[in-house]
């Protein structure tokens, strides 16, 4: 019904650590705060480990390694000031429409060099909060769990005085992959937004889910089908940027077309398809691969061909998966025409308490 914020200044220890894990955002003073079900002494007892209170439950603890904490501050006054930041971005209750504020940039303002952000070679990473810096409104992007599930980007900001939440995969860290951590730092931060009116703007490079043992026995099925259920579950306008890779699993349940999405954009560096140009040349031409006589050159001419004919924006956009294929700097204006016509965006939902979201 309203949005609930934990301040941790000093200890939180045994239930009373259930408060705050609640609440929708929990932020930590650094030094200060900490927070376990049990403390260091009974833990030596029972487990025979040895750990201080700030290895335990301090704040960068459940900032950078549980999850736990959404914000880490430097002291009370920073923590104060974080606070009255996110509370920026909210409405009051969950029947409001979020505040929107004047703002002195134009929705046609756009910066050039975000034509050149995203590199030539699919391979390297940037960082995607270089992309939302050059589109949201005076560059200010208010990142959440910015030390956790590093590979995911969660934050709010402001397009022509409007609040949104920003969801994109962070090439710079584990290539953008879905993992455990991931996926469930993007299911909660989506159904916060849907909870209280904030429309999703989700910028997607994303090459796949991540792969390994540890991740399907983590269970990585059932976290990452938390992404797919928020998204399509979320009633507010959701508008995704396609900046570079969108493949197979992973493109669907990022907001795509498939899964709800209302505007969906790509920029000409997009690539889409069911998986990588490389991967899918070992399974679809294995047999040609294995019988050239230059295998490597054979398998470059194969992921070249694979790339122009299909792992583009145009053939996605052909069949209806996307909009329109749009220059990165026109990203800003096309995002700000959008909510305005989203804004009167009405969706019901069958009557029920509740659905029954993936574990």
């Amino acid at each position: 019904m309203i949005p609930q914020i934990s301040a941790i200044m000093g200890p939180c220890a045994g239930g009373a650590v259930y408060s705050p894990a609640v609440t929708d955002f929990t932020l930590m003073v650094k030094g200060t705060s900490h927070m376990f079900i049990t403390g260091p002494e009974v833990i030596k007892t029972v487990t025979g480990e040895e750990v201080t209170f700030e290895e335990l439950g301090g704040a960068m603890t459940h900032n950078s390694v549980s999850g736990v904490a959404q914000f880490a501050s430097e002291d009370e006054d920073h923590c104060f000031e974080q606070i009255r930041k996110l509370l920026s971005y909210m409405p009051s209750n969950n029947l409001e429409d979020p505040p929107r504020v004047m703002s002195d940039c134009s929705p046609d303002d756009f910066d050039e060099s975000i034509d050149d952000i995203v590199p030539e070679d699919p391979n390297k990473p940037y960082d995607m909060r270089d992309v939302v810096a050059k589109i949201v409104d005076n560059g200010e992007f208010l990142e959440v769990h910015e030390h956790w599930a590093k590979n995911m980007m969660v934050g709010f900001a402001r397009v022509d005085g409007r609040s949104i939440g920003i969801v994109g995969n962070q090439p710079a860290h584990l290539a953008g992959t879905l993992d455990i951590n991931a996926s469930d730092k993007c299911s909660r931060f989506v159904r916060f937004c849907d909870a209280f009116n904030i429309p999703v703007v989700t910028f997607m490079d994303v090459p796949g889910y991540l792969p390994g043992t540890a991740q399907e026995w983590g269970g990585i099925i059932r976290h990452g089908a938390k992404i797919l259920y928020a998204f399509a579950e979320a009633t507010v306008p959701k508008i995704t940027i396609i900046t570079r890779k969108g493949y197979g699993g992973a493109f669907d349940v990022m907001s795509s077309r498939h899964i709800g999405a209302d505007l969906v954009y790509a920029w000409p560096t997009a690539e889409i398809a069911v998986m990588g140009p490389d991967g899918a040349i070992n399974i679809i031409f294995r047999k040609e691969i294995s019988a050239a006589k230059n295998k490597e050159k054979k398998r470059a001419e194969l992921v070249k061909e694979y790339r122009e004919r299909f792992a583009n924006p145009y053939i996605a956009a052909g069949l209806g998966y996307i909009d329109k294929v749009i220059f990165p700097h026109e990203t800003r204006s096309l995002i700000c025409k959008g909510l305005d016509v989203l804004a009167s965006k009405r969706q019901s939902r069958p009557p029920k308490k509740h659905g029954n979201m993936p574990q």
